[in-house]
């Protein structure tokens, strides 16, 4: 089958994955993102194919609408991610023909029940090969939880944060664990948007008793990019009855979306509820330390020796999420060989300010920030970094804490730093102070957004 890799084929399905996700979040900035969301996102890299990149389409319309539009633009840029040019070319999986002749128009998917029953978790997706940092501690010991426990603890496990940042990664290290465990565990997969065209499909073909019999006679149920079916009342409910179903009768349900539960203000409120009902953790951009780990860990999976200066070079330079500075590195790693020169510092400034620089807005300093944030609430500089507690004082030093670790991801330890050798734990406590009033202060939510957006004023 298409979808079965031997160990050969393996680094070039993780390449050509990598490729797609920078590719991706090139796109974001030029496309529709409803576009992006229901037809470029659902595409699945399988490998490399002689001159082709060959992607999976989940049907013939988004197989269709790709190849008709987006045909050109998608080989010119997954090329570029990948340093040599390819053809980008799509598949879709054919259905099987019904047992009895039926007056439908054929529709080339898989079929509903079939995916979920065959769901192979990616095997590089493991919790020994997850990056844990302060931006994603929480979500990580909420997924070793449930992967410990499922059904017990956390009880449903909601994990929320922008894409590229390790959420699916979660999922599939839930899903590997209790399967090594246990490989006879019924284990469910699937993004929500994948769920909403299998229940369009059996709705259409009469086949709605077999497509809820595939979602609830299940042990753990996985539901990624939840955020897919906000406007879509009839799959809500249906979600929201296969969701009861599963929790009152024990079993798993983890959930994933781009947004908390109270974000999701297109969703009907007692789904949201029930999303809240236990453990909501979120995965934040990692700070330096984090990223430079993570492409350590990612150059040892790949075979490569990077010491920790050419690493840094990527974390410090490089913007964007996870899979952006992944990318850099397979792009890093491709130069080298291309050069037939070894990975060095040098090689890498040369590649951050090749592909990654010049389209980024500079990142502004941190007096550049104090100095934002002093203007804002007409608070001195020196108050703010000084040792007062007063309520406008402090309020502004945790706002300047806010946005400087929004816009610089350094550590907590290195902020305390810029604010006169203050404690990591005062840092991280006025920078969650902010983030919740955030939440519930609109006034203070459009002040700090407006003020960040006002630092980058060529972006």
């Amino acid at each position: 089958m298409d979808d079965q890799y031997t160990i050969e084929d393996r680094e070039d399905q993780i390449r050509l994955r990598e490729a797609w996700g920078h590719t991706l979040e090139r796109l974001s900035t030029s496309m529709p993102a409803t576009a992006l969301e229901r037809f470029l996102r659902p595409l699945r890299p399988i490998g490399i194919q002689g001159e082709s990149a060959v992607f999976m389409a989940p049907g013939r319309f988004v197989h269709t609408w790709v190849t008709e539009k987006y045909l050109d633009k998608l080989s010119e840029a997954v090329s570029d991610e990948l340093g040599f040019a390819v053809r980008f070319e799509v598949k879709y999986e054919a259905r099987e023909k019904p047992a009895t002749p039926s007056i439908a128009p054929k529709v080339s998917s898989t079929p509903v029940a079939m995916e979920s029953s065959r769901f192979i978790p990616d095997p590089c997706f493991v919790f020994d090969q997850f990056v844990v940092g302060q931006s994603n501690r929480m979500a990580y010991a909420g997924a070793k939880a449930v992967a410990s426990h499922p059904g017990v603890k956390y009880n449903p496990l909601f994990i929320y944060g922008p894409s590229g940042l390790g959420k699916t990664h979660l999922l599939h290290a839930i899903a590997n664990e209790l399967i090594a465990r246990d490989p006879k565990l019924s284990v469910v997969y699937m993004t929500a948007q994948q769920f909403t065209e299998e229940f369009v499909y059996a709705l259409q073909h009469n086949r709605i008793d077999q497509f809820r019999r595939s979602h609830r006679n299940v042990n753990v149920w996985l539901l990624d990019d939840v955020q897919f079916i906000s406007e879509r009342d009839k799959t809500q409910e249906e979600v929201f009855h296969t969701f009861n179903y599963l929790q009152q009768s024990g079993k798993q349900v983890v959930l994933c979306a781009d947004r908390s539960p109270r974000d999701l203000l297109l969703m009907s409120e007692r789904l949201r509820s029930r999303f809240e009902s236990n453990l909501v953790v979120d995965v934040q951009m990692p700070d330096t330390e984090t990223r430079c780990a993570i492409i350590q860990k990612k150059a040892e999976r790949e075979g490569v020796g990077l010491d920790h200066d050419t690493a840094m070079v990527l974390a410090e330079t490089v913007p964007g999420t996870i899979r952006t500075l992944e990318g850099a590195l397979t792009k890093l790693i491709a130069q080298a060989s291309l050069d037939e020169t070894p990975i060095t510092r040098d090689l890498a400034v040369s590649v951050v300010h090749a592909y990654f620089q010049s389209s980024a807005p500079v990142r502004p300093s941190f007096e550049q920030i104090v100095n934002a944030v002093s203007r804002q609430f007409d608070i001195p500089v020196p108050e703010i970094k000084g040792e007062s507690r007063k309520a406008p004082i402090a309020h502004a030093r945790h706002v300047a804490v806010y946005v400087t670790r929004e816009i610089t991801k350094g550590s907590w330890k290195h902020i305390g730093q810029l604010f006169g050798n203050r404690d990591h734990t005062s840092m991280m406590h006025g920078y969650r102070k902010i983030r919740q009033m955030m939440d519930h202060d609109r006034e203070l939510h459009l002040a700090v957004h407006n003020l960040i957006r006002d630092l980058f004023p060529d972006a």
